[in-house]
């Protein structure tokens, strides 16, 4: 995600004595970003996505909140907008510096109970942490990956999931970037093979576990879900879940454009979790355009309007290729997790042990 110049990341998580949560900010440049956002999921939890239609007044946003704790930790954005009127960054409805309204979308996953408490959640003082955190990386600094932020409790098909983030530089000189706290109710990995689903687009050669550490893997995943049953008893049934995340790029693009690349990158999403989308997700992707790198010109038919469709089309594409590896690895780098709310084994231990 930090490929995109200006973009920084920043993570804060609650581990233990019940809680297995966390918060993920995606903080722009100061000034902000062009932002956008696609919901497709039928249990979506989220914040200040109508301020972000291209109809609307906002055009800018200067930060994004991925959280765990469903509804609940929607409060995690509040900490963020406390910060960022202390800064004097936001929406500006006045000549003084401090009149500002920070607009800070957010999306929430479903973890609840998953550390043992259901009570443990984010809340404003976290996503303050997570903001902080952020601000205080380098222009570029690697983003920490697996079981971190809104991937601290996360959970995908039974797997462990967590955060996952992937770039592509496209030949025109584009950055596009995807960053995915993976939270699945489907199946991040083939059933048939093991394969994870994302790697069967990934372009390069696809390696099969064998036989026999798949039907051991199964097995293993079973019992684990079974045992997550067990202590997990006042879960909510049917399980609740929701894979967020955030596409972004350097390009030049219009309040409508990123909604496309929103809406597009939902096809990557397709490709690395299935069934994906259901009543029982919350699926919500963003996308921001820091406008850094112009569009290339191009010839326009005749008759139409001045436009880079060419180019604008190649960002969507790399959009859904960069969250489809996103999610990839999100899952290859989380590790096994096992609290008072349920066993939770990692890709890696299942089929790399």
């Amino acid at each position: 995600m930090t490929d995109v110049r200006g973009l920084r990341v920043g993570h804060a998580q609650r581990i233990g004595d019940g809680a297995l949560t966390g918060t993920t900010v995606v903080l722009a440049p100061e000034g902000g970003a062009v932002a956008a956002v696609d919901v497709r999921g039928g249990g979506p939890g989220t914040r200040e996505t109508d301020a972000l239609d291209p109809r609307n007044l906002v055009q800018r946003v200067e930060a994004v909140v991925l959280t765990g704790g469903s509804a609940f930790g929607l409060d995690a954005a509040s900490g963020v907008m406390a910060w960022l009127e202390e800064a004097g960054r936001g929406f500006r409805v006045g000549p003084a510096p401090g009149q500002v309204v920070p607009v800070v979308p957010a999306a929430a996953l479903f973890d609840l109970g998953r550390g043992g408490d259901w009570r443990a959640r984010p809340d404003a003082a976290l996503g303050r942490e997570a903001v902080r955190a952020a601000a205080r990386t380098d222009v570029g600094a690697p983003v920490e990956q697996g079981n971190v932020g809104a991937g601290t409790g996360a959970v995908a098909g039974g797997l462990k999931g967590g955060i996952g983030t992937a770039s592509v530089v496209l030949p025109s000189g584009v950055t596009v970037a995807a960053l995915a706290a993976v939270n699945a109710a489907g199946s991040v990995a083939d059933p048939a093979t093991g394969v994870l689903y994302g790697q069967y687009f990934e372009g390069g050669p696809v390696t099969y576990p064998s036989p026999e550490r798949h039907q051991q893997a199964r097995r293993a995943l079973d019992a684990a879900r079974e045992e997550s049953a067990r202590r997990w008893v006042a879960a909510a049934q049917p399980p609740l879940n929701t894979t967020i995340a955030v596409v972004a790029t350097d390009a030049v693009l219009t309040r409508a454009q990123a909604q496309k690349l929103a809406g597009t990158a939902h096809d990557g999403l397709a490709r690395a979790v299935r069934p994906v989308h259901l009543l029982t997700d919350g699926d919500t992707v963003f996308a921001l355009a820091t406008g850094e790198h112009p569009l290339p010109e191009e010839e326009s038919l005749p008759g139409s309007a001045d436009f880079a469709a060419g180019a604008v089309n190649d960002i969507l594409a790399a959009g859904a290729d960069a969250l489809t590896r996103a999610v990839v690895k999100a899952i290859l780098t989380t590790e096994s997790v096992d609290t008072p709310g349920g066993v939770f084994p990692s890709y890696r231990s299942l089929y790399e042990a």
